[in-house]
């Protein structure tokens, strides 16, 4: 019997335009009328997540910032902070290159050194919280995540300065064509799940997980019932025990219908 469904955002859950799927207020109410917890697993703030689901925002577990915030009925649940002097550093490396726009995601706002209007308008798709600030060495709260904007393609550019020199010290993903995530090497979606199935007392086999990108390979390690979406690149579909139909074909309900 499951127990718990966790899913990603962004091309899982929601379809190509970023909207969510319509009957998503109806189906989340039998999921928790069946005593099955949901849990959304995103890159995105937690904020931005918990505006997206305003409507049926009780009973809902959020893993924010790829994994390293877990938040239920407004109480921490986890979090897990960069070191300063890491985030210092990065930003030096990130110094000069351009059309990169790094994001310091703290707990509580995100920022950004940029007041360019259309800059900002596509970071607050995932940052509702977001303050522009002159200078980002100097932000005082505790970092989760850094998120880097690459305009040119963050696999082709920023991923291959800034890989090879942390990929021991930091977890560096990229999440989608223009976004590169840097967290704390222990810090994933899946290690997430893992601690709140340890909270709710709930296993492994009663867990059902859907993603479709490389920050969400751990995640389908998390639960039995993994299903990568027929959208994901095949490298993360060989992580999944099951696919399941493209975020444009509402995959993810259709299965949820499924297994309830």
């Amino acid at each position: 019997m499951i127990k718990l469904i966790v899913t990603d955002m962004d091309g899982t859950l929601l379809d190509d335009k970023g909207e969510m799927p319509k009957d998503f207020n109806e189906v989340f109410k039998s999921i928790i009328d069946k005593g099955i917890r949901f849990g959304v697993a995103s890159g995105r703030q937690y904020y931005t997540l918990k505006h997206a689901f305003k409507d049926v925002n009780h009973d809902l577990v959020y893993i924010a910032e790829n994994g390293a915030l877990v938040m239920y009925e407004g109480e921490e649940l986890y979090s897990n902070i960069i070191d300063k002097d890491y985030i210092k550093e990065i930003l030096r490396d990130m110094e000069g290159v351009k059309d990169v726009f790094p994001v310091l995601c703290g707990k509580k706002s995100g920022y950004i050194n940029t007041d360019n209007e259309e800059i900002l308008k596509h970071a607050k798709k995932y940052y509702r919280e977001l303050t522009v600030v002159k200078d980002l060495s100097v932000v005082e709260d505790e970092i989760l995540k850094i998120a880097t904007l690459d305009l040119r393609g963050a696999a082709e550019n920023i991923n291959k300065i800034i890989f090879p020199k942390w990929k021991d010290r930091l977890k560096v993903t990229v999440s989608s064509f223009e976004w590169l995530d840097l967290y704390n090497l222990d810090a994933n979606k899946g290690e997430a799940i893992r601690l709140i199935q340890k909270r709710f007392n709930i296993d492994e086999k009663e867990t059902a997980v859907f993603g479709d990108y490389f920050n969400d390979i751990e995640m389908l390690g998390a639960g039995y019932y993994s299903y990568a979406m027929e959208n994901a690149p095949d490298e993360v579909k060989s992580h999944a025990r099951f696919i399941a139909k493209s975020n444009k074909e509402n995959g993810v309900l259709e299965k949820i219908k499924e297994i309830i």
